[in-house]
């Protein structure tokens, strides 16, 4: 397997904060890497740089290269495009809109991606069914258990195919039971349509699960 993300030199300040210090890392296709450490050493700041949600400092010599694209001197435009068809996120809180139904939240990247809305929900409802929602097409988020809801985030992220998928605490307002089947889910995901996982986490079950654990400390990975 290939390299899929290639980051050197990451560096990232809030005015005098220095959150990262100069991150190197290197990710395979096809891995799932967990990312472990205290509060505040900077694990959601670099997963929103690899994720190109947020952008690294202009410090010599920093690069990022996914999916053998150099996205540094993107625009915003391009970077948007990108992000939508190469990556999938999914977060602690699962950030599903109220107002929509499980199948149009799921929909809502295949429609940024101009999907039609025959295709689009096709593929949503193939997802619903593939995590066990093919009863909850059409239930709001408040009207979903916490496992559902955060399953019906983890189709939305799986929407458009992406190689990468970005998890923030993905278990961490789940019961021991939800969150367990999630876990469980992420390598099913990894073995059965191939993608990286890169998991910021404090479950430690799910941290020595992953292929690669990286613990950061105070801006840096700690070797």
């Amino acid at each position: 397997m290939g390299v899929i993300i290639e980051a050197k030199n990451i560096h990232k300040s809030y005015g005098d904060l220095e959150v990262l210090k100069g991150v190197d890392i290197t990710i395979s296709e096809s891995d799932i890497i967990s990312i472990v450490g205290p509060s505040g050493a900077g694990k959601t700041t670099l997963l929103q740089i690899l994720g190109t949600l947020d952008k690294p400092d202009n410090a010599p010599n920093t690069e990022l290269v996914i999916d053998g694209v150099s996205v540094k001197k993107m625009n915003d435009k391009a970077l948007a495009k990108f992000r939508n068809q190469k990556i999938g996120f999914i977060f602690q809180f699962h950030q599903l809109l109220p107002e929509f139904t499980a199948l149009e939240n799921v929909c809502i990247p295949a429609f940024i991606n101009k999907s039609s809305v025959s295709k689009a929900e096709k593929k949503a409802k193939e997802l619903l069914d593939y995590l066990g929602l093919s009863k909850r097409y059409h239930h709001k988020p408040n009207s979903l258990s916490g496992g559902e809801q955060q399953r019906v985030a983890v189709a939305r992220a799986l929407m458009n195919d992406p190689k990468i998928i970005f998890a923030d605490e993905p278990s961490g307002n789940l019961d021991s039971e939800s969150a367990e089947q999630l876990h469980r889910l992420f390598f099913k995901l990894r073995d059965e349509f191939k993608q990286t996982f890169v998991i910021v986490t404090h479950n430690r079950e799910l941290a020595d699960m992953a292929d690669k654990k990286l613990t950061m400390i105070d801006g840096k990975i700690s070797h």
